[in-house]
């Protein structure tokens, strides 16, 4: 369909050929998998496995995506497809929406609702000497009595949370800066907000990961720390994971801008990505209120 399409011409609706890509990109999410399970059953060949694997993945999507790079350059995008990929963005992020929030709600229910009912009346003759404190380790006390979990330190919000909140905060400004540069058409300006950007969120990660070997050096604080440990590492850990993916994006979309790539009216490319950013700017914002304040 696209080869009778006159060069500059979008079809009504692009079809694209038929293409390998899912079939390998399932091949080396399969290897994943099975190095992963062997690995932990104790086979030392399931991590190379699953590095082979993970490298089998990232070759394919570079491929994949480059070749919708290409069609996208081409012109073989017409007003539909960008609709397209605008509601598939959106649902893409609805449903890390709901995935965040089922972490959210995992801590709730355990402040609100597991922690008050362990300490309750009802359960001190099966479990006499749990304290009912959130995060379940206060002075002289232990939310493990039988001594399954070690004395931990809780994590505050001074100083690495609070100033990666700055951080998070300002990628977003200049973001959008960038965002306006591009409409207007000033493409030296996008690409120097855009490496602001990048920067910004680099740096992110790496105060994150000072935190966590703060944590488990000086705090001892572990993933197996009981509930607050869990969450904390849990929420924090698949947030630094999307803050990963997100730079990745803006890395990306950078290094297509310095070829050339996106016009003023057509750079869904560069919304998705800033999408996704701002997303991940609000989950900040809400697991920094909840779990280092309360």
């Amino acid at each position: 369909m696209s080869a009778a399409t006159t060069p500059g011409h979008a079809p009504h609706y692009f079809v694209p050929a038929p293409s390998r890509h899912p079939v390998m990109a399932s091949i080396g999410l399969f290897m994943v998998i099975l190095g992963a399970g062997q690995w932990i059953n104790g086979h030392g060949w399931g991590a190379y496995f699953v590095l082979f694997g993970l490298l089998w993945w990232a070759f394919v999507l570079k491929q994949w995506f480059g070749d919708a790079i290409r069609e996208s350059e081409g012109g073989l995008y017409s007003d539909r497809i960008d609709v397209s990929y605008r509601w598939s963005m959106s649902w893409f992020i609805f449903s890390e929406v709901m995935f965040f929030g089922a972490f959210f709600g995992a801590l709730y229910w355990a402040r609100i609702h597991s922690v008050p009912s362990l300490g309750s009346l009802e359960n001190a003759l099966l479990w006499p000497d749990f304290k009912a404190f959130w995060p379940s380790s206060v002075p002289g006390t232990t939310g493990a009595p039988a001594g399954t979990v070690e004395p931990f330190a809780v994590m505050g919000p001074w100083p690495i949370p609070t100033i990666n909140t700055a951080l998070l905060l300002t990628s977003g400004v200049t973001l959008t800066i960038a965002h306006h540069a591009l409409i207007a058409g000033q493409r030296s300006k996008t690409i120097l907000w855009m490496w602001i950007t990048v920067i910004l969120g680099a740096t992110f990660l790496g105060f994150q990961a000072y935190e966590y070997m703060h944590a488990y050096k000086d705090l001892n604080l572990k993933l197996n720390s009981g509930v607050y440990g869990s969450t904390f590492y849990m929420l924090t850990g698949f947030h630094g994971f999307h803050v990963c993916v997100g730079a990745l994006m803006l890395l990306f979309i950078t290094l297509r801008l310095h070829k050339g790539h996106f016009t003023p009216q057509r750079h869904f490319g560069f919304e998705g990505a800033a999408w996704y950013w701002h997303f991940v700017d609000v989950v900040w914002l809400g697991l920094y209120v909840v779990v280092y304040w309360l």
